[in-house]
């Protein structure tokens, strides 16, 4: 995908950080073996948002204590122990999102998932791929619905796929169409009795110009929606997407939003941004999943991109959604929180 794409202590230092608009870098040494920071003892701490204990970043947390790497498990648990999405596999949705459903139920937690398989998806570049054609969509859309069933549930619709329509990536023939799968994809999965649904606009340094992002939003349903996301993948600060989101909501009527915190910690790798967004070095895991934000219409910080998850093959990473330990590792390591 495109980059344009606790404890009482604990959770009141966390909302100390959120309002301050707080974020930053340890600094700490990254090598195997180093002395690891304090982690929550209790999986999602506060949150209400479910873990999932078959995570990529749980299984390695459970190897490198196998191995004698406890120091760097212990680390790894900032991100195996935090509520992070769940992309719906592009074959077929169902299993994985039964499975999640029926763990968050059984916690009385919420769900968590990304909805990513539009037609054209990312203009054939990293992440390319999608359903085959609309009709291939809507059977896929409707899989995803249906698995989610009467869960408590939170979606964030197709990353990218309307910032792609407004910055001329996605060719001018795919415009209706991906208007009419958003619309239709959003009323799909409303029909859901607790799933909320976040239309994706992208992030603050990709359509500097909100107003720029209203009329396509409102075509691709926007206003059957519970709102939109910010950020997906991305690294801008809480305090530019805060400040971003709100002048889109008050062009949207006042639709509320949520922000992907996942691995903005030191915001973006100054320099190119056609460049910043792709594995960038020295990043850091941003403020763990919570839906107190003191923002009257951003309903909460996510972690939508999966941490420790390569973008693509750019600085040495593995295919885009795959698995990258030693990335992870070095989020997780300079995190503050």
């Amino acid at each position: 995908m495109s980059g344009h794409r606790p404890r009482l202590v604990c959770a009141l230092a966390l909302l100390l950080s959120l309002a301050a608009g707080c974020t930053g870098s340890s600094g700490g040494p990254e090598g195997p073996g180093t002395a690891a920071p304090e982690v929550s003892g209790a999986a999602g701490g506060g949150s209400p948002f479910w873990v999932d204990p078959q995570s990529d970043a749980a299984r390695q947390v459970a190897q490198w204590e196998a191995q004698g790497r406890s120091g760097d498990a212990q680390v790894l648990r900032r991100i195996s122990e935090r509520p992070m999405a769940l992309w719906g596999p592009g074959d077929d949705p169902g299993p994985e999102i039964r499975r999640a459903r029926a763990g968050a139920a059984a916690e009385g937690r919420t769900l968590v998932l990304v909805a990513y398989n539009i037609p054209y998806r990312d203009c054939g570049q990293h992440s390319a791929g999608g359903a085959w054609d609309a009709d291939a969509y809507r059977r896929w859309i409707g899989a995803f619905a249906q698995a989610v069933g009467d869960a408590k549930a939170i979606v964030v619709l197709e990353p990218d796929a309307v910032p792609h329509i407004v910055d001329g990536c996605t060719q001018g023939e795919h415009h209706e169409e991906r208007y009419q799968l958003l619309s239709e994809a959003v009323s799909r999965l409303k029909a859901q009795p607790h799933t909320r649904v976040y239309l994706d606009a992208g992030n603050p340094a990709w359509i500097p110009d909100a107003e720029k992002l209203v009329e396509p939003l409102q075509r691709a349903g926007i206003g059957n929606a519970d709102g939109f996301s910010l950020n997906v993948s991305n690294f801008q600060p809480d305090a530019a997407g805060r400040a971003y989101g709100n002048r889109l909501a008050t062009a949207l009527g006042g639709k509320h939003f949520v922000i992907d915190t996942s691995r903005n910690g030191d915001g973006p790798l100054p320099g190119n941004r056609d460049q910043a967004w792709c594995n960038p070095p020295g990043r850091a895991l941003g403020a763990p999943p919570t839906d107190r934000t003191g923002d009257a219409l951003l309903d909460a910080y996510l972690w939508i991109k999966r941490p420790g998850e390569s973008d693509g093959t750019c600085r040495g990473g593995p295919q885009a959604g795959r698995w990258w330990p030693e990335y992870a590792l070095g989020l997780a390591r300079r995190a503050k929180g």
